[in-house]
């Protein structure tokens, strides 16, 4: 719930700055952030984010492949969406990498504790969610780092128990990017999907805007009740 609260806030301020590069104030909120989409979106800021969304940094590939695919799958565009896999994939693989190091570095105690200090509780980690992607680790062997890209909660943190097991740095790479290979082709085929119902979606975009608006506003209010009890507690 909370990457999906991440991934609506992330994507409003996208829509605002588009609102603000166009002269066509009637735009709906969809309209703008497919406009910010269309704009911005090169295979430069895919490798990129899918390196943030791949490594301990909460950012959420479903805004990032699914709307590149929209994008790729324009007869005008520049993006083809089999790159856009490729590099989204690519990036996957720089990510899950900066999480095999930096736990391959500096051990599990350093690890656990970043995890449950503020700074790791602002990225939306714990110690518990660590011990979590360990455990899966230790149950399934190396082949996990396959699996677990495909399983939600634990494909970002699976590369950091890799890392603390001291995998072999091959075998990762290798299962990482069959994992990360396949989902970023299932995100990739529901943009392409999208792409199919562009006129079903152009005819409800307002209705959309504001059921965004509203998903908006209900996430902030059940995370900040969250939140709030979590303190009391």
């Amino acid at each position: 719930m909370r990457k999906l609260v991440l991934s609506i806030l992330l994507v409003l301020p996208l829509s605002l700055f588009a609102q603000e590069q166009t002269s066509k104030d009637s735009l709906s909120l969809v309209q703008q952030v497919e406009h910010w989409y269309d704009a911005n979106m090169n295979y430069t800021n895919i490798t990129l984010l899918m390196t943030v969304e791949s490594s301990f940094i909460p950012f959420p590939s479903e805004i990032v492949i699914p709307p590149a695919a929209y994008v790729a799958s324009k007869p005008e565009s520049d993006l083809n969406i089999f790159l856009v896999v490729l590099f989204g994939t690519l990036g996957a693989i720089i990510g899950a990498l900066i999480n095999y190091y930096l736990a391959l570095w500096l051990g599990r105690p350093i690890i656990y504790k970043f995890a449950d200090s503020k700074l790791g509780h602002l990225l939306f980690l714990s110690s518990e969610k660590i011990k979590k992607a360990e455990d899966y680790f230790n149950n399934h062997g190396k082949v996990s780092t396959f699996i677990g890209r495909l399983v939600p909660g634990i494909r970002q943190l699976i590369s950091i128990p890799a890392g603390l097991a001291k995998m072999n740095l091959g075998s990762f790479i290798l299962f990482t990017t069959l994992g990360a290979g396949i989902w970023n082709t299932i995100l990739a085929f529901i943009g392409y999907l999208a792409h199919g119902q562009a006129d079903l979606i152009n005819k409800y975009n307002h209705e959309l805007s504001i059921i965004m608006l509203v998903l908006v506003g209900l996430a902030a209010i059940w995370l900040i009740a969250k939140t709030l009890i979590k303190r009391k507690k």
